[in-house]
């Protein structure tokens, strides 16, 4: 049997990443599920926690989140579902135990069915209650995490833990069986989805992209290449940077768009990079984007040049939605996203000459190729990686959690 991460270890219909089981659109006997996570700020996890919340409460379930709150708190409570707020970002093993406790008795209290983890600390106190309480226990693997030595290992157990073990992509299913020896019948595989009503290339108006133009100081007519992210050295911002060197065109703008997110070290290293290279009239760091759709589709290449391997990938994902090609490097969760010569290219991570020779050739392309492209990267986004499948899949292992109990099992 082939334990490589890279390879898609689930038969059947886990291996078709839009396929939504029948009935997946109802939570069984009007389950009550609680979803547990260290804060309800930006960011990948959070946007998921509040989706499946979402779905759960238009499928007729209860739905309640536990977390130590933040701003997206309130639109989880608009969408019908209750926020319980404990100081579960804590890592201090006292407040952990402390926190399953308050858990338990918020189990027994709200008649919870179902508690689903999502990060580490959380979970150890989630896994506790559930233990307590003998209610169903479900995760998510979200990323490979940090795995050098038994005492992280042993930490990031608590993510193997759940009845069913829900893993982001194919290559996080392999890492779970490869690093954790988690037995192919409990993994799940539920991509990650995409808003598609708000990465759609037809709802993005003129005047969005006219106004971030102008904030980035973009000339008329002069192609766009991306690479989102926050500035830190994985994303890979300095390849880039060597491949735009290394290109030699001056008849583009590069910009890298996000936050260094006080990592103002990496920052200004990126800085003195550009001007080493005489780049500072055609490469720009842009501090942060609140309308990331208008910048997707105001660019004309999307990169993606992280050195250790996406447990997803959530640019490139969204760049395709909008109909964008994507130039990614070839290794975790892209090789499962990007179609190498149908919706982007996929190029060797920490290898500037190969970015360099897929930036020129899809700078290079025919408006017509380019098209083709663009729809074949919309239609695989739809029919494989949008919100709804994600949120399908995620109620239907819960249905599947509660029909073993049905059944004895």
């Amino acid at each position: 049997m082939d334990d490589s991460p890279e390879n898609n270890i689930n038969d059947g219909l886990e291996e078709r990443p839009g396929y939504v089981p029948e009935g997946a659109t109802e939570l069984g006997r009007r389950a009550t599920v609680l979803q547990i996570l260290p804060e309800l700020v930006t960011g990948g996890v959070e946007r998921g926690t509040v989706e499946v919340g979402v779905a759960i409460a238009e499928a007729g379930g209860r739905s309640l989140v536990v977390s130590n709150g933040g701003p997206m708190v309130h639109e989880l409570i608009r969408a019908g579902a209750e926020h319980f707020e404990m100081p579960v970002h804590s890592k201090n093993y006292f407040t952990m135990r402390k926190n399953a406790d308050l858990l338990a008795e918020l189990i027994k209290r709200e008649n919870v069915d179902i508690v689903h983890a999502r990060s580490r600390a959380p979970a150890w106190s989630a896994y506790w209650a559930a233990k307590k309480t003998g209610v169903h226990f479900v995760t998510t693997f979200h990323g490979t995490y940090s795995h050098g030595n038994w005492f992280k290992r042993r930490y990031n157990s608590v993510m193997t833990k759940g009845e069913k073990v829900i893993a982001i992509s194919s290559f996080i299913a392999g890492h779970l069986r490869k690093i954790y020896g988690v037995p192919k019948d409990r993994i799940r595989i539920v991509p990650r989805g995409v808003d598609l009503a708000r990465f759609d290339p037809d709802v993005v108006s003129s005047e969005r992209m006219i106004q971030l133009a102008r904030q980035w100081r973009l000339d008329d007519g002069v192609p766009v290449v991306m690479l989102p992210g926050r500035l830190t050295r994985w994303k890979g911002q300095s390849v880039f940077i060597e491949a735009v060197a290394e290109l030699g065109r001056r008849d583009a703008r590069f910009v890298l768009v996000g936050s260094d997110q006080g990592r103002e070290g990496y920052h200004r290293e990126l800085d003195s990079l550009i001007e080493a290279k005489g780049l500072n009239d055609i490469v720009r760091i842009i501090d942060h984007c609140d309308d990331m759709p208008a910048a997707y589709k105001l660019t004309d290449l999307v990169i993606s040049a992280s050195t250790d391997p996406e447990a997803f990938g959530r640019v490139a994902v969204e760049a395709q939605a909008l109909g964008r090609p994507v130039i990614a490097t070839s290794h975790g969760g892209a090789k499962e996203t990007v179609i190498e010569g149908e919706t982007g290219w996929l190029v060797p991570p920490e290898n500037p000459s190969a970015m360099a020779k897929a930036i020129g050739e899809a700078l290079d392309i025919s408006e017509a190729a380019r098209a083709r492209m663009a729809e074949r990267a919309i239609a695989h986004i739809r029919d494989n990686f949008s919100k709804d499948t994600m949120c399908a899949r995620t109620l239907e292992v819960y249905n599947e959690v509660l029909a073993e109990e049905l059944s004895g099992r």
